[in-house]
């Protein structure tokens, strides 16, 4: 099998234009395997403690199960859409511009809130070698560090090959419940986030408005 077209982007490009994508993912349109693999094979190229790789990708097709994780995503978000200065709606930026789009994010967020049963592909990254509750610091972070550089690899491999992504963790609410529909060995095995896997409509995405840099560094102290 050929590899996918990809898109003419430059790294940075690619970098700025990954954007979480909710409103504009395609449902309608299947997602080949020889994709996934070609995110995921990618995604295995990224940092990992040690060289331990713990990271292992959990993709979804199966429509009763797409569905049955989407109604646990559904519910979960039911719980966050309650929590003040937490949901997404809740948060003030404190300036104008920055609410509306605050709220036009929200109303995407909102969306997917919904629908994530309706993507024709769900893929949730995991780490195995037990799990992180309550683990030293140093332990969580690394184990942690295994598989969210290579999600991260996943998605600006999706990107490049025109599916959106988007990284969401309220299922983690209910991530025994998701484990029991999946199979996933609960004990020894932390799920990480929830993406939904789509190609979509159009591709073109512009970087976000962000701070400046000089905003968010902190040279040499605090």
């Amino acid at each position: 099998m050929s590899p996918s077209p990809l898109l003419p982007l430059t790294s940075d490009e690619l970098l700025s234009t990954t954007r979480a994508v909710r409103k504009r993912l395609d449902f309608d349109r299947p997602v080949e395997d020889d994709v996934v693999r070609e995110c995921v094979s990618l995604a295995m190229q990224s940092p990992s403690g040690s060289n331990n790789m713990t990271m292992q990708f959990v993709v979804v097709r199966d429509e009763a199960k797409r569905k049955a994780i989407g109604e646990i995503y559904r519910q979960c978000y039911g719980i966050y859409s309650s929590m003040d200065g937490v949901y997404i709606r809740s948060i003030d930026k404190g300036e104008a511009d920055a609410n509306a789009q605050q709220q036009r994010s929200a109303d995407s967020a909102d969306f997917l809130g919904e629908h994530m049963g309706d993507a024709p592909v769900l893929v949730i990254p995991c780490t195995v070698g037990g799990r992180l509750d309550g683990a030293p610091a140093m332990m969580s972070a690394s184990m942690g560090a295994n598989v969210m550089p290579a999600m991260w690899s996943f998605m600006l491999a999706a990107r490049a090959r025109g599916l959106g992504t988007c990284w969401t963790t309220v299922h983690l609410m209910m991530e025994q419940a998701a484990a029991d529909v999946l199979g996933i060995p609960f004990d020894q095995v932390q799920q990480i986030c929830l993406s939904p896997l789509a190609y979509t409509k159009g591709t073109d995405f512009k970087a976000a408005a962000r701070p400046p840099a000089d905003s968010i560094i902190h040279w040499d102290q605090w």
